[in-house]
């Protein structure tokens, strides 16, 4: 392949983008180089699912060439409508580039820009992580799909895939198979592998500075306390569970997170008389690998889940899982029995039954979590560049 220039096109710098970017651009062939409609993620910023707000601790535009568009109006937010900006085309001219690659797709602004770049005589790629089941649609919603996407593949040369769901999703409306190129939904292996091997040295003493008995088990949430990310069904299992007695120590329930839910959880679970319950606030993406190292199960209950790349992440601490079966990455990285449990989304007693079956037996527990971090170590960002090559040398 010669080298190709490729301009990349998203809202603003995300954490879980950026890692790929910088790997990316380590490539001699390939030149790359982001544009962003806004820095809205760059320092400090108000994060409402959280209800806090946030500074992200990793570094978000080291390693690879990027720049800011002239934003069009002061609206500091994301949406469907925002961040408005412009000046791409010019710099898609000047710049000589030969792909533009484009992270989104239901923004106006999006849409024009693959119209743009397709005018311009440009291979346009996208990748999005929708799903079949990352929202309800009902009739009248996939009859628009349909015909939105009719116009959207004639504009869209190669669809970049983040996992099995995705790659459903786009062929039910229609996307040749021939269209389709593997770009999995990845984060930094190597780093979240090095931060859990330095936790675990630290481990016990984190265990003291919580106040937690080292004979008990820990469950882990990670998430925005949000109806969506069914905290509460968690909550409701872990009481019917400790309810129920596994003839053992009863294990201890971390919340890491923040969000309009959290005073009614921590009402509930005092309601429920529940001291085994910790809420340990909201905790940065550096930070997480020590709570990924002290539990033995991590659980994502979340529903319209498009992937959840936490379970990526704990994944890389060799630890088992608990998923429902509405978060998109259970497909391709948990396996019921090998390396955690698939359950019910919605369904708190088929996920008391699932805690209650994982935390039985510690030796399987521990196989479990080993398996992960087998899985795992495959699913990378090799691959996603792979795939991306794949894309770039399509005809």
């Amino acid at each position: 392949m010669k080298n190709v220039r490729v301009a990349y096109l998203a809202t603003h710098p995300i954490q879980y983008q950026a890692p790929l970017l910088k790997r990316i651009a380590k490539e001699p062939d390939i030149s790359l180089k982001a544009f962003f409609a806004s820095d809205v993620s760059v320092g400090s910023f108000r994060d409402s699912d959280f209800n806090t707000t946030v500074r992200w601790d990793t570094p978000l535009l080291d390693g690879y060439d990027y720049e800011f568009l002239p934003a069009m109006d002061n609206i500091r937010r994301v949406s469907a409508f925002r961040p408005l900006s412009r000046g791409l085309g010019k710099r898609l001219r000047s710049g000589q580039f030969s792909v533009l690659w484009v992270h989104g797709y239901f923004r106006p602004q999006h849409c024009l820009s693959m119209i743009l770049a397709k005018r311009l005589g440009m291979k346009v790629l996208l990748r999005d992580d929708a799903t079949p089941i990352s929202s309800d649609r009902g009739h009248i919603k996939l009859t628009v799909k349909h015909a939105f996407f009719r116009i959207l593949t004639k504009i869209v040369d190669g669809f970049l895939t983040v996992g099995t769901l995705n790659r459903q999703y786009y062929l039910q409306y229609g996307v040749k198979p021939h269209q389709i190129f593997n770009v999995p939904w990845a984060v930094d292996n190597e780093l979240f592998q090095a931060r859990a091997r330095s936790a675990s040295a630290k481990r016990e003493s984190l265990r003291d500075f919580l106040g937690l008995k080292r004979t008990r088990a820990v469950i882990l949430f990670v998430g925005k306390f949000m109806e969506r990310k069914r905290p509460g069904d968690l909550l409701e299992a872990y009481a019917q569970m400790v309810r129920c007695g596994r003839g053992g120590p009863t294990p201890y329930l971390l919340y890491v997170g923040d969000g309009r839910l959290r005073e009614q959880l921590e009402a509930r679970a005092a309601e429920l008389n529940l001291d085994s319950v910790r809420f340990l606030g909201f905790k940065s993406q550096s930070e997480l690998p020590e709570f990924y190292d002290l539990c033995d199960v991590f659980v994502m209950p979340t529903v319209h889940e498009p992937w959840g790349l936490v379970v990526n992440e704990v994944m890389n601490a060799g630890r088992a899982v608990l998923v429902s079966d509405e978060v998109g990455c259970a497909p391709d990285l948990v396996e019921s029995g090998v390396n955690g449990l698939v359950f019910r989304a919605r369904d708190v007693t088929a996920l008391s039954r699932a805690l209650s079956e994982i935390l039985a037996d510690p030796l399987r527990l521990a196989q479990m979590g080993e398996k992960s971090l087998e899985r795992i170590s495959k699913w990378d960002f090799e691959e996603d560049v792979r795939g991306l090559r794949a894309a770039l040398a399509m005809r």
